[in-house]
């Protein structure tokens, strides 16, 4: 964690056009990272990318790395997915010789980020390979993918469907437990708090989307016997 009276230069970073143009996203990245530098220095400079958190190549970010050299400036990001999940990526940050600090997450350096990527990357890896694994299987039995019937046979489709998310679901928060508790010891007790410890190591949902209170809420619910 950096101490008092640093440089910091800014990275922030949106998935899509529409966040960058509407600044959805960046007004709540600017405030937080407003309020983190004041007091402790100055914030000289700030880079803004649109695009995915899976790329590697980001312009912005190596101008900013670049500043960074140049000025002895901190690189200072609003939440710890502004970086990314992937060890090469984060293995070539480090490689740079910038400091940096994520807001939401200032105790963390760059072994914690770098342990934190490789567990993310891992379990990309493990839910791909999970889920074709399921895919080959249902093929192989001979079962149709995809919904050519949908609409036409009474809602009874439609039932099967939500029972088997409820099934996936239910594998899910099985397959969460040690990571839950692993947060939880780490201090993370909310569902927030679990939600955005989660969305930080690259889990996604049983659906593949982004954690939040509520869906949060709902793992703790279905891991409690």
């Amino acid at each position: 964690m950096p101490s008092p009276a640093h440089v910091f230069i800014a990275y922030y970073r949106v998935s899509t056009v529409k966040q960058g143009a509407a600044g959805l996203s960046i007004e709540a990245q600017q405030r937080a990272v407003a309020a983190y530098v004041a007091g402790r220095g100055e914030l000289v400079d700030a880079y803004t990318e649109v695009e995915s958190g899976k790329r590697k190549d980001r312009p912005e970010l190596a101008q900013a790395l670049t500043a960074c050299r140049k000025r002895g400036a901190v690189l200072v990001v609003a939440k710890l997915d502004r970086l990314a999940r992937n060890v090469a990526f984060i293995s070539s940050l480090m490689e740079a010789g910038v400091d940096f600090v994520a807001v939401d997450f200032p105790e963390a350096n760059r072994l914690t980020l770098h342990i934190l990527a490789a567990v993310a990357e891992h379990e990309r890896e493990a839910i791909a390979q999970r889920t074709r694994a399921a895919l080959a299987a249902a093929k192989g039995r001979g079962k149709k993918l995809g919904n050519p019937a949908l609409g036409h046979d009474g809602g009874a489709l439609a039932r099967q469907g939500g029972a088997v998310r409820r099934e996936r679901a239910d594998a899910r928060a099985a397959e969460l437990v040690q990571q839950v508790d692993r947060i939880r010891a780490a201090g993370r007790t909310t569902y927030a708090g679990i939600a955005q410890a989660l969305n930080d190591l690259g889990i996604p949902t049983p659906r593949g989307k982004r954690w939040h209170a509520a869906t949060a809420r709902r793992l703790i619910i279905r891991m409690t016997p």
